[in-house]
């Protein structure tokens, strides 16, 4: 039970700000001043070390062209494409490996060798294939998806009990049944474990392949900041990327646990119970 002395209560003894979230924004505070002060007593141009007066000034002036708003919504656009794409793909490769002598041996090899191709490397020929722009980035970040799913799929494909299987086929169930009501939820943990390790790997992608291939979104933003020598643009960028991290972590990656390790008991929940 919580502590009411933790909370900020309102009328109604319902807590407004708990103790954890004052803690926060006492130490977002405490950056801004420090930062702020740091600013006065190095006393450096505003190009090389913007203050938090420049940087708020410089997304107001964003934000009221349109600018950042657009780039906001291309990159999440960009990085939801890419996330569901490598997740499907992972997923059904991973399944059809695992359960399958045949495709282990064939696809293995394969793709135990495009695996150590990093997507960095990826990027100059698909820009010379497809050219720039958001074909390019969604298959290159689809790509950082994908291996984290697959590795992690098979991992969980192979740890299946087969004394689960057996009893599911000795029954009568086809292969269709002994697949959702026995492998993936067995293989569930390990699936969602690639999907978080995958999308943070994904969205650190997305940002470096702004930088390269696209006019627009937090990475372009960033990249354009510093080639102009708008540091202020670029100390935005950043912001808004640990911002929209926060908000895939919050709506995103927390959710899909919640939805399926967390209430199907498998590992424990902030509360401490299963």
């Amino acid at each position: 039970m919580t502590n009411p002395t933790d909370n900020v209560q309102n009328l109604h003894g319902r807590p407004i700000v708990s103790t954890a979230q004052w803690r926060g924004i006492l130490g977002i505070v405490s950056v801004l001043v420090t930062w702020q002060v740091s600013v006065w007593i190095i006393a450096l141009p505003a190009y090389f070390y913007p203050a938090p007066t420049d940087v708020f000034a410089a997304f107001v002036e964003l934000t009221k062209k349109g600018i950042l708003p657009e780039y906001l919504v291309d990159s999440a656009v960009r990085y939801s494409v890419s996330v569901a794409t490598g997740l499907g793909l992972g997923l059904a490769f991973g399944l059809l490996i695992g359960l399958s002598r045949f495709w282990s041996r064939l696809l293995g090899p394969i793709i135990n060798f495009f695996y150590a191709i990093v997507e960095v490397a990826w990027i100059p020929l698909l820009v010379i294939w497809i050219g720039y722009g958001f074909n390019t980035i969604v298959i290159a970040i689809a790509y950082v998806v994908f291996f984290p799913v697959l590795y992690n799929t098979l991992t969980g494909v192979q740890t299946v009990q087969r004394v689960l299987i057996n009893a599911m086929q000795t029954l009568g169930a086809t292969r269709w049944q002994v697949l959702t009501t026995v492998v993936i939820p067995s293989a569930l943990p390990n699936i969602t474990t690639g999907f978080r390790v995958g999308a943070g790997f994904a969205f650190r992608g997305l940002i470096f392949a702004e930088m390269i291939a696209a006019g627009s979104g937090i990475g372009f933003l960033i990249f354009d900041g510093a080639t102009t020598r708008q540091t202020d643009r670029v100390v935005v960028g950043m912001i808004m990327m640990g911002v929209m991290w926060l908000l895939i972590d919050r709506l995103l990656l927390r959710p899909v646990e919640q939805a399926t390790i967390v209430r199907w008991g498998l590992v424990r929940n902030q509360g401490g119970n299963t």
